[in-house]
């Protein structure tokens, strides 16, 4: 083949792929326009069939936080972490059958476990619940359910004394002790009335757990009292005639209808594991919340302006590459905040802006490495592939450090506070690397100058630096 009719081949094949560099370009940018299409819609339309607005946080949605210490002081070291996850569950199944807009429970351990210092604290925010008092009803009014046993001796013995009735009751009550099962092993709580009397009375079923050890109570404990109290009161104090090996118990104590419900559902949706007790509160005004929305909207939309303003002027062609590239990123970005869905917060607001920063950083590591092949005379198109694929190692280590950075401070974070910033983080710097490799390249490659020419090489250096041209 000769000369010209290679040449006709080679141009031919560069048509070829440029025609469908262009191609998958703006298909990339219809569908990121798709996209943002359905986000924005689905947020000004949240009664449609695709609406799903953003999840906000306590902090931008206003709402009630409260703090509640757990009393772990009777529990095995090794019960402790079980116990607590068992309790953060059954606390964010009763808030959610007062219909409280995405509760957050949440677990915070300070001080060092099995010291006196060590506290373990259940944090419960309640997003759009601005009155203190129904939040804590909603909490509250969860029973702790726990079954303690008195021997016969001891009860006689309290009754020997020479003091009051009322005396009595209350140095008995001190002697019960707590036999470890609690409405952590409870399966199901059912509403049943007496054959004879027709009352109503609240039966319980153990999980396998359970009835294990309330056979082994059960059992050690024949001729003895096996009470079963209620945040503490004791609402039955039935007498042990037998091993019970069927995980049935029975709670009578004259009960009216209504309480008897209530108390069935109360059990079934929130029997507390272990006793808690409120520390502190907050409550964040709806104004409040929309102020600091508003501010974390403002402070994303100015830094994109200013980077992107930066960009386009520094580095003119590849710069405005990078914008559009950043567009791609943010609509990408909220699309997964609804789709995951995140819950926004102030501190995840932070961590979209800093990951936008990420995204940045990536495109300047590959404009810089064209900038150095464009220094030693090579083509434009030629630099564009050495830029990318020089810049791929740096992009590829700093954004796996940034990952495991992120990684760890979800993983270990013990507030929402941490665990949103990570989350967000962590989504934005995955999605960064797509942007700043794919997208950034399928448009640059689209737009790209067929010609190495004075001005052709000016659009796509940058800065003040003086580039050589074939």
């Amino acid at each position: 083949m000769s000369e010209g009719n290679c040449k006709k081949v080679t141009n031919l094949y560069n048509r070829h792929i440029m025609l469908k560099t262009r191609i998958i370009a703006v298909f990339l940018l219809i569908i990121t326009f798709g996209i943002g299409f359905l986000t924005y819609y689905s947020q000004i339309k949240p009664d449609s069939s695709i609406g799903r607005p953003f999840k906000l946080g306590l902090d931008l949605n206003g709402g009630t936080h409260l703090v509640y210490k757990a009393d772990v002081s009777n529990l095995e070291r090794s019960e402790v972490n079980v116990s607590m996850q068992a309790l953060r569950d059954v606390i964010e199944r009763r808030v959610n059958l007062f219909n409280v807009s995405e509760p957050i429970v949440q677990i915070e351990r300070g001080g060092v476990l099995g010291s006196q210092e060590a506290q373990e604290k259940l944090i419960v925010e309640l997003p759009g619940v601005t009155n203190i008092e129904e939040a804590i009803k909603s909490i509250g009014e969860t029973p702790f359910l726990e079954f303690k046993t008195i021997s016969k001796t001891d009860l006689e013995s309290v009754n020997a004394m020479a003091i009051t009735d009322e005396e009595k009751e209350i140095e008995s009550m001190k002697l019960f002790k707590s036999t470890g099962i609690t409405g952590r092993v409870l399966e199901r709580a059912v509403l049943e009335f007496n054959p004879t009397t027709g009352e109503p009375v609240v039966s319980l079923n153990f999980n396998s757990e359970g009835k294990a050890l309330f056979a082994k109570v059960t059992k050690e404990n024949i001729g003895n009292i096996v009470g079963i109290f209620l945040d503490g009161l004791p609402v039955s104090l039935p007498t042990v005639r037998e091993e019970i090996k069927d995980g049935k118990a029975q709670i009578s104590g004259s009960f009216k209808l209504e309480e008897a419900k209530l108390l069935v559902r109360n059990l079934n949706y929130g029997a507390l594991p272990i006793p808690i007790t409120l520390l502190s509160t907050q409550t964040i005004g709806a104004s409040l919340g929309q102020s600091a929305l508003n501010g974390g909207i403002r402070a994303g939309v100015i830094a994109l302006a200013v980077i992107g303003l930066f960009l386009i002027i520094w580095y003119r062609l590849p710069g405005f590459i990078a914008v559009v590239s950043l567009g791609v990123y943010t609509v990408i970005m909220l699309a997964l905040f609804k789709l995951i869905p995140v819950t926004l917060t102030a501190a995840g607001i932070a961590g979209f802006i800093l990951s936008i920063g990420m995204a940045v950083d990536a495109n300047i590591l590959i404009f810089e490495r064209m900038k150095e092949e464009l220094r030693k005379g090579k083509g434009i198109s030629e630099s564009m592939h050495e830029g990318f694929a020089r810049a791929w190692d740096s992009i590829r280590d700093s954004n796996t450090s940034s990952i495991i950075t992120g990684a760890i401070l979800y993983y270990f974070g013990s507030t929402s506070v941490v665990t949103g910033f990570a989350l967000v983080f962590l989504i934005g710097v995955i999605v960064s690397m797509f942007t700043a490799i794919t997208a950034s390249r399928i448009f640059l490659y689209a737009v790209a100058p067929k010609k190495t020419t004075r001005l052709s090489t000016f659009l796509i250096s940058n800065g003040f630096t003086k580039t050589l041209t074939k």
